[in-house]
């Protein structure tokens, strides 16, 4: 087995190396001057079982065609197995058509990494669990579940709590943290104006003198959850914490999150925390390397990778 990091998330590739007590390939990964991508493996990897380590943040575009060249490289190196492991899998909230003339770029990406030669895919909690069909390779979601429900009964037990989704579409994912800590669910209801705003309308549910758990899987502006957070304190919660699997937080959403109502904003690593991230006063990260480190050890030994979510 070989691990290559990609440039993306350098620090979480690590973490998975040390957790599989496996030292990175050795690879050069850099830019020409007009910014094209050079990759080159620097040690044998004629059949061996290959994991990519690269999520597709921030700079988007630049991280997909890092992943794309890398994965080629294997390829053309007679590696025996590729699978390309993304964190975060970028341009996921395109997964269906919103209006006329517009693309599914989701399933675009999804295309070009098989067509790069990726023989496996394995990510961290798609926004929509249907992108795993876009695929004609096996792909793995993993859930950062586990990883939050650890959290959430060292930091905050599970006495006087309530699980809330920030909008109706995110139920499934509240229903399934509630059911492993066992408390029960309240919803926001949402009504989006125009894209990258929104605004509460609505909670549905009992949360008046009880600790609010929000949960989300995708943390960009951060207009949802402050605006959720405003609802739920409005409605007699005590307190808010806000846990979300992939923390984008682009533009202003680092201020904007520390300046709300949010007790404690929970993200992981599937991408790379920013210097305004670290230094934020109500953010933490959690690190998800030993889930994915347990993962390819189990993807490679050809054992069961759902066992360790259900």
């Amino acid at each position: 087995m070989k691990i290559v990091a990609g440039n993306s998330n350098r620090p979480l590739a690590d973490a998975i190396s040390q957790y599989l007590k496996l030292p990175p390939a050795r690879s050069q990964v850099k830019r020409f001057a007009d910014m094209e991508v050079f990759v080159e493996i620097q040690e044998n990897v004629r059949g061996q079982d290959v994991f990519v380590i690269q999520s597709t943040s921030f700079p988007a575009n630049d991280n997909l065609m890092e992943l794309l060249i890398l994965i080629d490289a294997l390829k053309r190196s007679s590696a025996r197995r590729i699978t390309a492991v993304l964190p975060y899998y970028g341009y996921a909230r395109q997964d269906r058509k919103p209006g006329p003339r517009t693309p599914i770029s989701a399933k675009l990406v999804a295309n070009l990494i098989e067509r790069a030669g990726a023989d496996r895919v394995l990510t961290v909690d798609l926004h929509a669990g249907q992108i795993q069909g876009f695929f004609d390779i096996p792909t793995d979601n993993l859930f950062a579940a586990p990883v939050m429900v650890r959290d959430i009964e060292d930091q905050y037990g599970t006495e006087n709590l309530v699980v809330v989704s920030p909008d109706v579409g995110g139920v499934v994912r509240a229903r399934a943290l509630a059911k492993r800590i066992d408390v029960p669910i309240a919803i926001c209801d949402k009504r989006r104006e125009r894209p990258g705003e929104s605004e509460v309308m609505n909670v549905i549910g009992d949360v008046e003198g009880k600790r609010c758990i929000l949960i989300d899987d995708i943390v960009d502006s951060g207009g949802t959850i402050v605006n959720a957070a405003d609802a739920l304190l409005e409605k007699g919660a005590t307190e808010v914490v806000c846990y979300v699997t992939h923390g984008v937080l682009s533009g202003g959403a680092v201020s904007r999150i520390q300046n709300s109502r949010l007790k404690a904003l929970v993200i992981t690593d599937s991408i790379l925390p920013t210097a305004a991230v670290q230094a934020a006063r109500n953010i933490r990260v959690l690190s998800i390397a030993p889930l994915l480190g347990e993962a390819i050890l189990r993807t490679s030994r050809e054992e069961s990778v759902s066992s360790l979510f259900y």
